[in-house]
């Protein structure tokens, strides 16, 4: 069926449903296994339900469904990628069709970093009118219905709910919070964690009025569901009186921010950072609309370097999270390249675009001159990319740390660390590249055995481990298993009482200089394992089956 396989092709690809009588009509399907989406929300700290500011990406694209919608991947030459998740909260996956599925490779990329993943209810225009007449204007069964099959969509495909756009004038207003709160009491019980958005349009009385605040007129919505999400012509008074009005829930306000800028708003483009800065004064949550503007405004060419420097402007006013789980595994793919590598070497030339692929990212830390981290397509581990971390020794200084993970957990008693990685114009034994592990100050926190001294600041230097302890060869084979140039390593530490705090790069010369030490450092791959859970043989896989083949 069209729906599921390209015409020209027959590959798998997301799709999305154009009307009620879709919607009403859909039900699970054997075409559409390639949809479900495989990785499971990844946990994090703080979680969604802190009281801290949040930030929700709204991504709209040229109508959506673009080379995202090839579930397989497909050879794209520069594609379109997020990989500021550490930087977020919760991704919005937004078209002009009636109910936007996320494609499944957003919803694998962002959950394999701890981020929701929301599609689009949007009605427009004179069409949205009649739509939402044919659902709000009989009893309660007509909506209880859509709310019932918008819940199951979510849960079926394993996304984790609905921004609910409802862009048009309403006769049968008064219907409208029973159906967001059936709709937001559905997903809740269906998808764990779900969430209910509404984006700020309609007012109660049914009249179509962008308020651009909290107001009076729309709250009657924000009470029926998780979180408003503002228009985008505000001023200082406007966050104001939203923050006064919001009380307890002032961080379920999302203060919308256009990235292009488009009608009377404080900031958008590279001046985002100003809208920012105002909203987080006010305590408020932001929804960054459309920062696809970076590739679409400034071009493909330059895209990775510009991302870069549009999310480094606003990393200030954007609180990260904190992994909170082991194992930690990442080869840094953003799920896309020019070349895919395996063991250091290229196993294939020519551009590939699949986010499903993409691999866990690290905090991108920027320091103006002294140190950038971006992503390199030119040379790899394994994937298409490897983690560029390019910085200076400054003069009079042994080494540099550059924070890669922010960690959030009770350390295990041992951990084991492996590295790839590889130093770019140097000789290897010119620098000395390791990790280091911080742990959160406490009275109680030792390296070693008790009768070690705490150490100052909680810093850990892992200790190398020149070949893999007797029966983790296997696992641990990446202690000497360096090629194609790229260095290998493998450390232990053993922890008591400690809590992990941070994971970072350590870039040491032999001994102090009065001349600063410029550095260029490719990383490969980073591990951090827990002994305990090593040693334990991995579950058995059964009952293995393969069905929809299509050979070629």
């Amino acid at each position: 069926p069209a729906r599921h396989f390209d015409t020209k092709t027959t590959e798998p690809i997301s799709f999305f449903l154009s009307s009620l009588e879709e919607l009403l009509a859909w039900k699970p399907d054997s075409n559409d296994d390639f949809n479900v989406s495989a990785v499971p929300l990844a946990k994090r700290q703080p979680p969604l339900h802190s009281r801290r500011p949040r930030t929700l990406v709204c991504h709209d694209m040229r109508g959506g469904y673009l080379e995202d919608r090839f579930i397989q991947g497909s050879a794209t030459r520069n594609p379109y990628v997020f990989y500021h998740w550490r930087y977020i909260d919760i991704f919005v996956y937004f078209s002009h069709h009636t109910v936007t599925i996320p494609p499944v490779c957003w919803t694998n990329a962002a959950h394999r970093n701890g981020v929701p993943v929301l599609g689009t209810f949007i009605t427009e225009w004179t069409d949205g009118e009649k739509l939402c007449e044919a659902f709000l204007a009989g009893g309660a069964e007509a909506y209880r219905a859509v709310a019932e099959q918008l819940a199951r969509i979510a849960q079926h495909y394993r996304f984790d709910g609905w921004l609910i756009n409802i862009e048009n004038t309403l006769r049968a207003v008064g219907n409208l919070p029973h159906f967001l709160r059936h709709l937001r009491a559905q997903v809740h019980s269906m998808v764990p964690g779900g969430l209910v958005i509404w984006y700020d349009s309609v007012l109660q009385n049914g009249a179509l009025k962008w308020q651009n605040e909290l107001t009076e007129e729309n709250r009657v919505f924000f009470d029926a569901c998780d979180g408003l999400f503002t228009n985008y012509n505000w001023k200082e008074e406007h966050l104001e009186r939203t923050r006064a009005l919001a009380g307890q829930r002032h961080t379920d306000v999302y203060v919308g921010v256009d990235v292009f800028a488009r009608g009377d708003v404080i900031g958008g483009g590279f001046d985002t950072d100003k809208s920012l800065r105002l909203i987080r004064q006010h305590g408020l949550s932001a929804a960054i609309f459309a920062p696809g503007w970076v590739y679409e405004h400034l071009g493909e060419e330059n895209f990775l370097h510009n991302e870069n420097k549009f999310w480094g402007s606003l990393a200030e006013y954007l609180p990260t999270h904190s992994i909170c789980t082991l194992p930690l595994a990442t080869s840094f793919s953003l799920g896309m390249g020019t070349s895919r590598f395996l063991d250091g070497k290229e196993e294939e030339s020519g551009p590939w675009y699949d986010l499903s692929a993409q691999e866990i990212q690290p905090l991108y830390p920027e320091r103006e001159g002294r140190l950038s981290t971006s992503c390199c397509l030119q040379d790899a581990w394994c994937g298409g990319s490897s983690l560029k971390v390019q910085g200076t020794i400054p003069a009079g200084e042994e080494r540099v740390a550059i924070r890669l993970f922010s960690l959030q957990m009770p350390a295990p008693p041992k951990l084991f660390l492996t590295l790839l990685y590889k130093l770019e114009g140097l000789h290897p034994e010119d620098l000395v590249v390791a990790l280091e592990i911080t742990t959160w100050d406490s009275g109680t926190c030792y390296e070693g055995n008790m009768t070690s001294l705490p150490e100052p600041n909680g810093r850990h230097h892992p200790r190398f481990l020149p070949a893999p302890p007797p029966g983790l060869a296997k696992l641990l084979a990446a202690c000497n298993r360096g090629s194609h140039g790229w260095i290998s390593r493998c450390y232990e530490l053993d922890l008591q009482n400690c809590s992990l705090r941070d994971l970072s790069l350590l870039v040491s010369r032999h001994q102090p200089s009065l001349q600063e030490k410029p550095f260029t450092c490719l990383l490969g791959e980073v591990r951090v394992l827990d002994a305990a859970s090593m040693a334990a043989s991995p579950p058995q896989v059964q009952n293995v089956s393969a069905s929809q083949l299509w050979w070629q």
